[in-house]
């Protein structure tokens, strides 16, 4: 029986896939990197931001600090007026009506987390972050320690991802997890561990 549900925030509450590639586009241009989606999807999407700039760049310390700083900024100047994916909130008042428990499980820094929730009007019971539990998605820390706040077992949760990372991050801890279409072909979320995919949550509803 199904106890809890989970969310990813980018790409899963709100289509914000968008607006990072732009914010990565405008501050990587400098370093010569040309990030078209397939780069975004490829090497950026669902990983931490020390990773990717590691990973792209070489960067750590200060000057990683800083290039990411600018481009959380950047992101959150776009991120105004965000809009929930479609379905999201008749799927919430579902959630509500059978008494479900629920929280958003990211990687997203806290303050584009939180800036991302007050945009879509969302206040969660429980939101993890992955920078506080000390390991990001694909790991699977950050959604057990969501299970252990919630005090469910993984197969009384359903757990909606958009990436492979985190489609990875919560299968590996033990929850039927669902992907969106925001971002990532089916086959590489079908891949990864998803059970099934969606447009968007007016397909999800009949899950509830």
């Amino acid at each position: 029986m199904v106890k809890a549900i989970l969310f990813d925030l980018d790409g899963t509450l709100a289509d914000t896939d968008p607006l990072h590639l732009l914010a990565w586009q405008e501050v990587l241009k400098p370093y010569g990197l040309k990030v078209d989606p397939a780069f975004y999807r490829e090497r950026i999407s669902g990983r931490l931001n020390p990773e990717i700039v590691r990973d792209l760049l070489g960067l750590e310390g200060e000057e990683a600090e800083r290039l990411i700083a600018t481009k959380e900024a950047r992101f959150r100047a776009l991120a105004q007026g965000l809009r929930p994916t479609p379905g999201l909130p008749e799927f919430l008042e579902r959630i509500r009506e059978k008494g479900l428990l629920w929280g958003v499980v990211t990687n997203a820094p806290k303050e584009n987390a939180r800036h991302v929730l007050e945009a879509l009007g969302l206040r969660p019971p429980l939101l993890v972050l992955a920078e506080e539990v000390g390991r990001g998605k694909p790991d699977p820390l950050p959604y057990q320690l969501a299970l252990r706040r919630l005090g469910v077992a993984p197969e009384e949760a359903l757990a909606f991802e958009d990436s492979p990372s985190g489609v990875r991050s919560a299968v590996g801890a033990g929850i039927p997890t669902y992907a969106l279409l925001t971002g990532h072909r089916a086959k590489d979320l079908l891949e990864a561990g998803a059970k099934g995919v969606f447009r968007d949550f007016r397909e999800a509803l009949n899950l509830l």
